[in-house]
């Protein structure tokens, strides 16, 4: 877990700070008065959300960040933010895409309030997989699809920033982090165009043998207590990510990640069956053992596959 704070009215101290906690970069601002800039960052290895004011207008230049990198506005705009390809400008609601990982970009914040969500690249390629598997899946365009996409991605770093991050018991344990990462991965190539979008005919779609399907779920059975990607999966089973994917839909009707939280969801149900409440056992604290990071969705998974809720089975285990 990682918090790191910062407030400062010296532009100088804050281009230094700034360029230990992004990258490499120059900032300047032509205007008058304040130049106070706050900073708050909450994290885990592969994944941390920033909340930033600035009370003036600072240009930036920055060099590659090497991470996946999204601005969410709520107030004041960010003007003239350029990289390779592209000129734009964003306003309070945008959700936008800063730069690919391997370019460099500037522009203009003009007194804003917003937050940077930062992600290492390779989650991307955990969650999905190019279509012919040999490249890391890249994001193509820096707007979401639509509105709509925007919203709910907005939604899941929200999510992410004050039910994970935010408690440090919870962020600390490895099935959690691992989920709520590969959860925003997935929710980011979602709302972006990207190279694993469009899958050519028949891309992936190589039948397997049953002895694949028997290594994934084996596999998936005993590593349920571990940190587990799709990638990892296919690699168990030595078949590409598209490959195991088609195999669990045509021949078991879901998907890797589905199984491996269900086969989560089993373990969890044991938990509370035999879980002792006089000794500290809590829904909470099982739901987190076992990976499930909102314990709302916890319940309601819990009550559409065991038809009651997860305190009464733990009440009356």
């Amino acid at each position: 877990m990682e918090s790191l704070t910062f407030d400062s009215d010296d532009l100088d101290v804050t281009e230094d700070f700034l360029s230990h906690a992004y990258a490499r970069m120059r900032i300047a601002s032509g205007g008058p008065g304040s130049t106070r800039a706050r900073f708050r960052r909450t994290g885990m290895p592969s994944v941390s959300v920033d909340e930033l004011t600035l009370d003036f207008e600072m240009d930036y230049s920055v060099t590659p960040l090497g991470r996946v990198c999204l601005c969410v506005v709520h107030e004041g705009t960010v003007r003239d933010h350029r990289f390779q390809g592209v000129e734009d400008s964003f306003g309070p609601g945008d959700v936008v895409l800063l730069a690919p990982p391997d370019l460099p970009y500037t522009g203009r914040i003009c007194n804003a309030r917003y937050n940077i969500t930062m992600l290492d690249p390779a989650l991307l390629s955990q969650v999905a997989t190019d279509p012919d598997g040999s490249q890391p899946v890249r994001l193509t365009g820096h707007r979401p699809r639509s509105a709509a996409a925007a919203r709910q991605l907005n939604r899941t770093i929200t999510h992410l920033r004050d039910a994970v991050l935010s408690d440090p018991e919870i962020a600390d344990q490895p099935l959690i982090a691992a989920t709520a990462a590969q959860h925003l991965a997935a929710s980011v190539l979602a709302a972006f165009p990207n190279t694993a979008l469009d899958e050519p005919a028949g891309a992936g779609r190589e039948d397997v043998h049953p002895a694949v399907l028997r290594r994934a779920l084996a596999y998936i059975d005993d590593h349920a207590d571990q940190p587990v990607s799709v990638a990892d999966i296919a690699a168990a089973a030595h078949v590409t990510v598209r490959a195991l994917q088609y195999a669990f839909r045509r021949h078991l009707d879901t998907t890797p990640l589905a199984q491996l939280r269900r086969v989560r969801l089993a373990h969890a149900h044991h938990d509370l069956v035999t879980g002792d409440p006089g000794s500290g056992v809590t829904v909470t604290k099982v739901a987190a053992r076992w990976g499930f990071h909102h314990p709302g969705r916890f319940a309601s998974l819990y009550r559409d596959t065991y038809r009651r809720a997860p305190h009464r089975t733990l009440s009356d285990g």
